[in-house]
């Protein structure tokens, strides 16, 4: 049975939808079939996979809605191993239409339980709020992947994401955790930076991803071209980050290869 990660933080602009592209991509590369769900109205992750929102005959407000079997909205991606659930503008109003229908935090779970077999990895991208849709990915999840920028604002929205998961963990899903909080645009130089990771590897202590996402500019440019990073510069920083995120994820020791990669003489 496939293994369900949310990526979620009600703060915006942290790279959730980047974080799901990329992590995805790579995953697909090391043979593992996965199925990306953009559940943000923004669908951001739909373009970042280089799908036209216009052309789209299926999406997650289909799903979540339930006019739509979530078999039937699946869509191949030009990656690897990569399927996708996009998602439309439509999605901005299904709060309020799921607040009227049954089984209202349950919706997308069920719907994953039909397809769950056919995938080792589902990610779903969770939109930027603690909404109905939001709460839908963590009751259908197995794990969270928290996305945060390394800043002191950021410490209070992730003590706002915890409480909600709490809650969540204790009425609907009670064996939901955190898989890692993953710090993005990243800059080691910042003493302010590193005294948030510091803060958060305390109150967290294992918790936290190794892997730190850099600011990166092939980060930034790859989603015009409707690519993850890794498609789009396989040799840039960013791609190697995701990918050892990608290793992390998958219990591979991150030092173990670095030191094997400086070995052989490789950057």
């Amino acid at each position: 049975m496939g293994k369900v990660l949310a990526v979620a933080n009600q703060k915006g602009g942290v790279g959730k939808s980047t974080t799901v592209v990329n992590l995805g991509a790579y995953l697909g590369s090391r043979d593992k079939t996965v199925l990306c769900i953009d559940a943000d109205a923004q669908g951001n992750t739909t373009t970042g996979f280089g799908v036209k929102k216009r052309s789209v005959e299926g999406s997650s407000y289909d799903v979540l809605i339930g006019n739509m079997k979530i078999e039937d909205a699946i869509m191949r991606t030009h990656c690897k191993n990569v399927s996708l659930v996009p998602a439309t503008a439509d999605l901005a109003g299904a709060d309020i239409e799921l607040i009227e229908l049954e089984n209202r935090m349950n919706r997308l779970k069920m719907q994953i339980l039909t397809c769950r077999l056919n995938y080792d990895y589902i990610l779903i991208d969770c939109p930027p709020s603690l909404s109905l849709i939001t709460v839908n990915g963590l009751v259908a999840c197995d794990r969270i992947i928290v996305p945060m920028q390394a800043e002191f604002y950021a410490l209070e929205g992730l003590s706002q994401l915890v409480e909600t998961i709490k809650i969540v963990k204790n009425k609907y899903n009670p064996s939901l955790d955190i898989e890692g909080i993953l710090f993005t645009m990243f800059d080691p130089r910042l003493n302010a930076s590193n005294q948030v990771v510091s803060e958060v590897e305390k109150f967290f202590p294992g918790k936290v991803f190794k892997t730190k996402i850099p600011r990166n500019v092939r980060i930034s440019e790859a989603p015009s071209y409707g690519q993850p990073v890794m498609y789009y510069d396989k040799s840039s920083r960013g791609a190697e980050e995701y990918a050892n995120l990608g290793r992390e994820i998958l219990g591979e020791e991150i030092e173990k290869i670095k030191e094997k990669k400086k070995l052989f003489g490789k950057k």
